[in-house]
């Protein structure tokens, strides 16, 4: 596995450092002197080059013009923002609430036909029921601080986006560590419903849901951070402070091979069936 799953995006931002250097360089400009035209420190400039700093579409603009190479401002734009798109942080992407960011990525869901996701935490988003996300998402609302909770209407429309699970033309694969089963996110009721839950869509004929034992004989992958694989294009990595896009083929395939061994590992049917029903008798 990567050691760190931002690198995808560092890589990303690099490309568009790299082209910036170049165009200054072809201009004939040294640091100071791009950072003159521009009406910036010097510094500005190295940061930018090295992508210790992002630039914006500002910086872009007079970056360009002072090179010369007005034409290529539109196309640096879109692919600085696609760069920093592939690193958003939490605090970002919640702005507008945690309801609507059960709404992002329409296409991405739609277009998708394999859903690849393994969770060494929590029940799966597209599994989760009501009572169990709104548990869930109360949890992130408080610890993000948000000003307004509204964690209840992001858990109804969390559950209306996974009505997808139920209709044809997708297929869904999930591997989630026994562990979650016993996590306790909300009270015993909605945690018994979520389990009873699991037991049910666990069966449906699109989906493939994996269990991996904790007493396991012999594990060839730890439990990893939670990723969510969309056919073989894009892989989405849920970390504390943020969520992180892979597009890099090379690490692409270093999750697909995690991904197998973990499903490698993973019980199902009546055995996947019995953890479960052993976590809902834990309750009790």
């Amino acid at each position: 596995m990567p050691t760190s799953p931002s690198s995808s995006a560092q890589a990303a931002r690099e490309v568009v450092a790299q082209r910036l250097r170049n165009l200054r360089k072809s201009a004939g400009l040294t640091v100071s002197e791009l950072a003159g035209r521009c009406g910036w420190h010097h510094a500005k400039t190295s940061r930018i080059e090295n992508a210790h700093t992002a630039p914006n579409a500002t910086d872009i603009r007079l970056w360009c013009r002072a090179t010369g190479a007005e034409d290529q401002i539109e196309d640096l734009i879109a692919q600085a923002l696609h760069a920093e798109s592939m690193y958003t942080e939490w605090r970002t992407q919640v702005r507008a609430g945690l309801k609507a960011l059960q709404g992002s990525d329409p296409r991405l869901f739609e277009d998708t036909r394999v859903f690849r996701i393994y969770s060494s935490t929590l029940v799966p988003g597209f599994l989760q029921t009501e009572g169990y996300a709104a548990g869930v998402l109360g949890i992130s609302a408080a610890f993000q601080e948000l000003p307004v909770d509204d964690s209840a209407e992001a858990a109804r429309a969390r559950v209306d986006r996974s009505a997808i699970i139920h209709r044809s033309g997708h297929t869904f694969v999930l591997v989630i560590e026994e562990a979650v089963l016993r996590h306790q996110v909300c009270d015993a009721e909605a945690m018994a419903a979520q389990l009873g839950y699991l037991l049910t869509a666990g069966a449906l004929p699109q989906v493939s849901l994996g269990v991996i034992p904790m007493d396991v004989a012999e594990r060839v992958q730890w439990p990893r951070e939670t990723f969510h694989v969309y056919d073989d294009r894009l892989i989405s990595v849920e970390l504390v402070s943020a969520r992180v896009r892979i597009t890099q083929p090379s690490e692409i395939t270093l999750y697909f091979k995690a991904f197998e061994q973990l499903r490698g590992m993973a019980v199902y049917g009546a055995a996947a069936r019995a953890l479960v029903l052993r976590a809902i008798e834990a309750l009790h």
